[in-house]
């Protein structure tokens, strides 16, 4: 399974999603340090969900990290989040 839809299924399976969109743009970052020769590794996320109405820009970063985990938060060298309700 990519790192792309592990992203998406840990999104879907940890909010209440109106809309979810994950787009891998690694291949623009080729080359740059840090970025893995293989990809996978910078990532776009838009998000809408009701669960952060009233949460702060900080509060609702910190629940998609903790969503995704340790683990693959680890695999991800770039995560743009723009994140709604």
């Amino acid at each position: 399974m990519s790192v792309r839809q592990e992203i998406e299924d840990q999104l879907r399976a940890s909010f209440d999603l109106r809309e979810v969109e994950v787009v891998d743009d690694s291949a623009s970052h080729a080359g740059h340090a840090g970025a893995p020769a293989a990809g996978e590794s910078h990532f776009n996320v838009m998000l809408r969900t009701s669960e952060f109405k009233g949460k702060s820009r900080i509060a609702r970063h910190r629940a998609v990290h903790a969503a995704l985990g340790a683990d693959l938060i680890g695999r991800i060298h770039a995560l743009a989040l723009d994140l709604g309700d």
